[in-house]
């Protein structure tokens, strides 16, 4: 099954049965080709004794810890079809996780991308304001998530703009400047959760500013680690940012950079969404069977993208519970689920959880 075939269907319109078959010969013919192209991965399945299986559920397709990606160099392709390499976010002193990129992988991604975004936001592109400092892009020779994460919404943005100085405060003549000039438009925020709350947020409160953001929409992502330590909840963020700037619309969204492009949006209920690129399982933490919906334990995502590498099958380090699936009331189809919080003992791995560690 060729990717290009997928991305074809809209993100959120196919309903349980369609997505599994869908799913399911997608993944078995991903597993197939990592294991005759990545020796690595050959040996793991091999060990497993899971090597050439008949896969008759996604259940059944074999997963990888996802921190094996920060202990060894997973490719499925040669070193000089290799155009991307891209970096977790790491404190000092962490091992971070190496994702290598083809052309394909790469492009593919992007397309996930705005396929899944433009669900959201709509198809046209945007004044975009990003709640970061240009210096973070500044060494492009070795993509972080953190930057990763800020190109890859720069492609829904025109006009972009960031709204930090490299020092890390606010550049006020330059955001007034910037809404001056696109008043009156739908504006896109973008930016990692912890720095919105850090760096805008409490700013915006310190200088006892108050900015018109009543039109904008955010879109802001990483972990709440630091957050939760302050006992601010989702809903106590959005709260907070609209009454600082007047913002309504919020989406948050997971996503991990060993699975980039297949990110879960938040919708206007709350919740976050599996689209068709992708899915999640969630497993048992004593034995990793199949949680019942509506039982918590460790996630198990699924991409249908990763060709350069074996990422298409991962247990992360996170906790999660599944919702419901094909009747949430904002009308998309597809699994929405919660996240919980990380597993005990885990690394911090969010671009906010591990930007947060340095406060």
């Amino acid at each position: 099954m060729q990717y290009d075939d997928i991305l074809h269907s809209l993100p959120y319109s196919l309903n349980r049965e369609e997505k599994r078959t869908l799913i399911l010969q997608r993944l078995s013919d991903l597993t197939a080709h990592h294991y005759a192209h990545c020796l690595a991965y050959h040996r793991i399945l091999n060990g497993l004794n899971l090597a050439q299986v008949n896969y008759q559920a996604v259940e059944d397709i074999p997963f990888i810890p996802v921190y094996l990606f920060k202990e060894m160099a997973l490719s499925s392709v040669s070193s000089d079809q290799i155009v991307k390499t891209i970096t977790s976010s790491g404190t000092t002193g962490q091992r971070v996780s190496k994702i290598f990129l083809n052309k394909a992988t790469a492009a593919n991604q992007q397309k996930t991308l705005v396929k899944i975004v433009n669900d959201f936001i709509g198809p046209s592109r945007l004044p975009l304001l990003i709640i970061d400092s240009p210096s973070v892009m500044k060494d492009r020779r070795l993509f972080s998530a953190r930057g990763a994460g800020i190109l890859g919404f720069s492609i829904f943005g025109t006009d972009r703009t960031y709204a930090l100085d490299d020092n890390m405060e606010l550049d006020f003549p330059t955001i007034y400047a910037f809404l001056d000039k696109h008043r009156g438009k739908p504006i896109l925020l973008f930016g990692f959760t912890f720095m919105v709350w850090q760096h805008f947020y409490k700013q915006l409160l310190a200088n006892d500013k108050k900015i018109d953001l009543s039109s904008c929409i955010l879109i802001h992502g990483g972990g709440w680690k630091k957050l939760q330590s302050e006992a601010v909840s989702p809903a106590g963020f959005v709260a907070a940012l609209n009454q600082v700037c007047g913002i309504q619309r919020v989406h948050d969204y997971y996503g991990m950079v060993e699975q980039t492009g297949c990110i879960y949006m938040q919708c206007e209920e709350g919740h976050l969404h599996a689209s068709i690129f992708s899915d999640i399982i969630i497993r048992n933490h004593n034995d990793f069977s199949v949680c019942a919906e509506g039982e918590p334990g460790i996630i198990q995502v699924l991409s249908l993208i990763p060709e350069s590498y074996p990422g298409h099958s991962l247990l992360t380090e996170d906790r999660g519970i599944i919702l419901g699936e094909d009747n949430c009331h904002c009308g998309r189809k597809g699994k929405y689920f919660k996240i919980l919080g990380r597993l005990k003992n885990a690394e911090l791995r969010g671009c906010s959880d591990t930007y947060a560690a340095q406060f």
